[in-house]
């Protein structure tokens, strides 16, 4: 069956870095478009980021444009987000999802907090 599972989250101070990752299995992973979405405590889920099936086009909120990178590895079923620069306000679970699949992980948390 389709599966998204994230890793990467953790604790990071305001201004630093991090990769998280989001391994799918269960479907044809090069022919779909990839999201991350995050949470924030008490509000609603936010759009962050998505890449087409190739990777060769992608889009970002405005929240985090400049600050964060989504890329893939369709050979390992994979798809990443490099966030840099992390804000307090960045704290949230963040969750990759394959839209057409309406397929969502579980979601990895994100702490920014010094």
């Amino acid at each position: 069956q389709v599966q998204l599972v994230e890793s990467g989250g953790g604790l990071v101070q305001p201004g630093g870095s991090l990769r998280l990752s989001c391994a799918a299995s269960g479907f044809r992973f090069s022919n779909y478009g990839m999201t991350w979405y995050r949470q924030a405590p008490g509000k609603e889920r936010e759009w962050v980021a998505f890449i087409s099936s190739s990777g060769g086009s992608t889009s970002y909120a405005s929240s985090v444009k400049g600050r964060c990178t989504i890329s893939r590895d369709n050979d390992k079923y994979t798809v990443y987000l490099q966030m840099n620069g992390l804000k307090p306000e960045d704290t949230a679970v963040y969750y990759c999802s394959a839209p057409s699949l309406n397929a969502w992980g579980q979601g990895t948390q994100v702490t920014v907090s010094s």
